[in-house]
């Protein structure tokens, strides 16, 4: 009987960080220190919270594809 060899198992497998829940992560980061992260393309927002939210980006870091500098 032939026994299939056993896959190399890399001993920096154990490291491998999980598979995280990004909205837990970003729903833990508001309710702690009120940090807010949203994607302007959300869908679970309406046209003018992606506006508001864009707007704010850009007056914070500038219009997309542009750098300060």
């Amino acid at each position: 009987m032939k026994v299939p060899p056993q896959p190399y198992r890399c001993p920096l497998g154990r490291l491998q960080p999980q598979v995280t829940d990004l909205d837990a992560i970003k729903e833990q980061g508001w309710r702690d220190q009120h940090i807010l992260v949203v994607n302007a393309e959300d869908s679970r927002l309406d046209f003018c919270e992606r506006q508001l939210v864009r707007r704010i980006g850009e007056r914070l870091y500038g219009k997309a594809g542009q750098r300060h500098g």
